[in-house]
């Protein structure tokens, strides 16, 4: 039986494997249990870990250090993945009032750790472990300990010890200030997605509406010139004409008086494209030939399959020019955009194509239209992701006196969100499933939790019983207090959506596993795209932080 010994207690690939996969299962069966109505989730995983290196089931430290940044990397790379194509419109729309919340944290949990030094008496070394466990940074620790060793000569284990103590709290202390701040101002989730929807509408859906033109001004112009007159986007899909034929519009077609046009355009520009052209009048689909058999035209939302179409100008594709159809709209990761010529169409759009029935089934060949052909994953692009993120992540930012860099899970998660956005740019084909992303996600925070927990199981009673308990109250009070505070301010004052502020302050945190756990709560990606707004400023300035704190204790 020495075989099975070695199996669970070796050093061998299979025993690693063994382990991990172990530990993974156990931690998710412990996450299903739920009391009063409350679930940690997959961060069980962590505690499985811990207690499993600490009964002497630990795994060989190249290994675990390899699938510990290997899931880190696969979970903020999809993260970006998904967010990428909505994260510079959300900055805009709000990202100076995250990115400002998550930088408080990080001066307060600085603050606070200084504080603690001078009350306490614990070095300065150790407390920079307990501050980076405290908030769930290992670059930090990294940064710290490699600081530490160059500028004394020598290693001091309590950075990596009070690290190691604090980590597990750490990262629980962190989803129960979120289930805190849920309780303290009592959270109703309906009202959340109400908010939510409104808010969706006010910034990212367009608007559609039946106007009567009747500017004489601009009796007999083309759309073309009324819309470089006013300097507004909008698109004119229908229009009835005074003698009640209905035809459908493009850039040279002429508005006269007493016309009624089928318009879209963004909600901030609604009302100066009314009052400038007309007024709006209530006009049904069936008056615009929508939902009728045999109309003379028909809308339908096509879905872009075709590899060759990624990347390609709108105004390259000619389909007004070449079967009589108008594109009205552009479905992108949930966000409706205005089609104009310079748009870049990406697979996985959908599109809205008006015109006659046989001409939009030609559009739909064209595009693809295949829903199957999305079932396949786009692995290169994946994989060229990630190799560019890590070399993004291993340059020197700065000498301070270590270089400052955005490590394994910035660079990646940086690149994934470039990618997202711009990758079309390169005729990258950036969409998978959301099947795929979750099982990608998942895969590899539960991999990173597993690893963690079996690094930091070896030492971990020792460490408390001889008097770290006590760092674990000092770690407790650094990840809470600073969430606490600005977690009030920002939906006090801010009025700050509560998925949202969750992502916020998983970014401030840089944690994944309370990430998940705003993600499984919330059921939509606004925690990921806060978190990914804040998270590459935060990582700079902890990893930042730790090395200056460190330079104070020489």
């Amino acid at each position: 039986m020495e075989w099975l010994y070695n199996l669970f207690f070796g050093q061998s690939i299979a025993h690693a494997i063994l382990i991990i996969a172990l530990v993974i299962t156990l931690g998710i069966t412990l996450g299903k249990l739920k009391f009063r109505g409350i679930s940690l989730g997959i961060t069980w995983i962590l505690f499985v870990g811990i207690a499993m290196s600490h009964f002497g089931m630990s795994i060989n430290d190249e290994i675990r250090h390899f699938a510990q940044e290997l899931g880190l990397i696969l979970f903020v790379f999809s993260i970006g993945l998904q967010v990428g194509p909505s994260f510079f419109s959300s900055f805009k729309q709000g990202g100076m009032q995250l990115v400002g919340c998550a930088v408080s944290i990080v001066l307060l949990g600085v603050a606070t750790t200084g504080l603690i030094h001078l009350v306490t008496g614990v070095p300065i070394p150790t407390m920079v472990g307990i501050l980076s466990g405290a908030v769930t940074n290992t670059p930090g620790l990294g940064a710290a300990q490699a600081a530490y060793t160059d500028a004394s000569g020598i290693e001091d284990p309590t950075i990596a010890l009070g690290y190691a103590v604090a980590y597990p709290l750490g990262v629980v202390g962190i989803i129960l200030s979120l289930i805190a701040l849920r309780f303290i101002f009592r959270i109703r989730f309906d009202r959340e997605n109400e908010a939510l929807a409104v808010l969706s509408q006010e910034h990212k859906m367009v608007e559609r509406f039946s106007l009567e033109f009747t500017n004489q001004l601009l009796n007999g112009r083309s759309v073309a010139y009324i819309r470089d007159l006013i300097n507004r986007q909008f698109v004119i899909s229908r229009v009835i004409h005074t003698d009640g034929e209905l035809t459908m519009a493009d850039a040279d077609t002429k508005l006269n008086v007493g016309d009624k046009v089928r318009m879209i355009c963004q909600p901030e520009d609604r009302e100066a494209v009314t009052a400038f052209l007309g007024h709006e009048v209530e006009m049904t689909n069936e008056e615009w030939g929508q939902n009728v058999p045999n109309a003379t035209f028909i809308s339908r939302r096509i879905l872009i399959t075709k590899p060759e179409i990624n990347g390609k100008k709108f105004s390259d594709l000619r389909l007004r020019t070449k079967y009589g159809i108008t594109l009205t709209r552009v479905n992108r990761a949930g966000v409706d955009l205005l089609p104009y010529q310079g748009l870049e169409l990406q697979v996985g759009d959908r599109v809205m194509v008006v015109g006659p029935e046989k001409s939009v089934d030609k559009v739909a060949e064209v595009l693809g239209n295949s829903l199957k052909k999305l079932d396949h994953p786009n692995l290169v692009t994946i994989f060229i992701g990630i190799a560019l993120g890590v070399l993004l992540g291993s340059i020197p930012l700065m000498n301070v006196p270590q270089p400052v860099k955005l490590g394994l899970a910035g660079g990646p998660l940086i690149l994934a969100i470039l990618i997202g956005r711009f990758g079309s740019h390169f005729r990258l084909v950036t969409y998978t499933t959301m099947s795929a992303n979750l099982m990608l996600r998942e895969m590899g925070i539960a991999l990173f939790l597993a690893c963690v927990g079996l690094g930091a199981g070896e030492g971990f009673v020792e460490a408390i019983m001889n008097g770290g308990y006590r760092w674990i109250g000092y770690g407790a009070i650094i990840t809470i207090l600073p969430l606490l505070i600005v977690g009030t301010f920002a939906r006090v004052v801010l009025k700050m959506n509560y998925y949202t502020l969750c992502g916020m302050l998983s970014g401030a945190m840089t944690d994944p596993p309370a990430l998940a756990y705003a993600n499984s709560v919330a059921g939509n990606d606004m925690p990921a795209v806060a978190y990914s707004t804040v998270y590459p400023v935060v990582m700079f300035l902890r990893v930042l932080t730790a090395q200056i704190f460190i330079l104070f204790a020489l």
